[in-house]
């Protein structure tokens, strides 16, 4: 998986188990991800080493697999996206109303 893969998928995830996270891991999560900070402006910023940062991204990502393993919420989302699409190519005007209506139930 190259860098821009990884942070997508990082995202996605964190966008649906962002709640199962500390507060100091949502923090650490955002500024590396969504900020772009650097390790070392990160650990400057914390008064830790780049490693120690390193090594809470690495956990925090590690907890957001975890979930997503178990939880499958981000698959079944996409899942929910390819049927959607695919019912929406077949259906009749009625039936696309109700997939529109499920689709904003997403």
């Amino acid at each position: 998986m190259n860098l821009l893969d990884k942070k997508e998928h990082y995202i996605n995830l964190f966008d649906f188990y962002e709640g199962f996270l500390t507060e100091k891991q949502k923090q650490y999560f955002r500024e590396y991800y969504f900020q772009d900070l650097s390790l070392a402006e990160m650990g400057e910023a914390y008064k830790v080493s780049r490693n120690a940062i390193y090594d809470h991204l690495r956990k925090i990502e590690a907890q957001l697999d975890f979930y997503e393993e178990k939880l499958g919420l981000f698959r079944k989302f996409n899942e929910r996206k390819k049927i959607y699409r695919e019912a929406e190519a077949l259906a009749d005007p009625e039936l696309k109303n109700i997939i529109k209506k499920l689709k904003e139930l997403d």
